[in-house]
């Protein structure tokens, strides 16, 4: 029996190198700089798999993430335990030629109540996916300048 999962996928082609996008990654404390959505973020350890990102979404509780795939410049995958559900979200930067990339986030909700939770909680959580991913692009191809 295959799992259920619930996805969405949002993807951004940018001029912007893999290493500025990784630079922002990498910075959790100033995901707020292109996240309008964090109220408060903190990193317990270096950005690298295994460590965990606290996260607290304006008006909301916080939500423990944890980096569970961390391959410099072009790729993290974190993880939310909800218990019966697990939501996956990877963010990651593919070459498309010499001067431009594709930065793509996806997340999946998988597990037993994948089937309910999923179409509740996965469009609220991933709804800013176009504007998170611009604001982050633009803000790497800046850097870039």
């Amino acid at each position: 029996m295959k799992p259920v999962v619930w996805v969405n996928e949002h993807a951004v082609e940018t001029t912007a190198s893999a290493r500025n996008v990784w630079a922002l990654w990498a910075d959790v404390a100033g995901w707020p700089t292109w996240n309008g959505d964090i109220e408060r973020i903190e990193l317990d350890g270096p950005f690298a798999t295994g460590s965990t990102i606290v996260m607290t979404p304006i008006g909301e509780d916080a939500v423990e993430l944890r980096v569970v795939e961390a391959v410099e410049p072009t790729l993290f995958v974190d993880e939310a335990d909800g218990g019966d559900f697990v939501v996956r979200t990877t963010h990651r930067v593919e070459p498309l030629d010499a001067e431009r990339n594709r930065v793509v986030y996806r997340m999946e909700i998988t597990g037993p109540a994948a089937d309910t939770v999923g179409p509740q909680i996965g469009p609220e959580i991933s709804g800013d996916f176009p504007q998170v991913v611009a604001a982050l692009v633009a803000l790497a191809e800046q850097r870039g300048a």
